[in-house]
């Protein structure tokens, strides 16, 4: 393994694990909402991230989530719609 490789991996890795995280911390907001009725929790899960996520937290989500979102809480997946990209605010 090259020292370039080693580099490129870890860059894999870390974006696997910023993945996961972002997954986990929005399906921990949609575990609070899960009591809502959906109408309101997926408007109110979209609100609090657009609220309280960070312009690039936001935008490293929604790119690595937007062609495929399976493995994210379904509430979750019918917020990202409402989920601001970094340059709109």
């Amino acid at each position: 393994m090259t020292l370039a490789d080693a580099a490129t991996g870890g860059t894999v890795a870390h974006a696997t694990l910023q993945r996961e995280k972002l997954a986990r911390m929005a399906g921990q907001i949609a575990g609070f909402f899960e009591a809502y009725p959906r109408e309101q929790a997926v408007p109110a899960i979209a609100e609090h991230i657009n609220q309280f996520w960070s312009r690039k937290m936001r935008g490293d989500f929604l790119a690595a989530f937007q062609a495929d979102s399976q493995e994210l809480h379904a509430l979750v997946r019918d917020a990202m719609a409402q989920i601001k990209p970094p340059g709109s605010g």
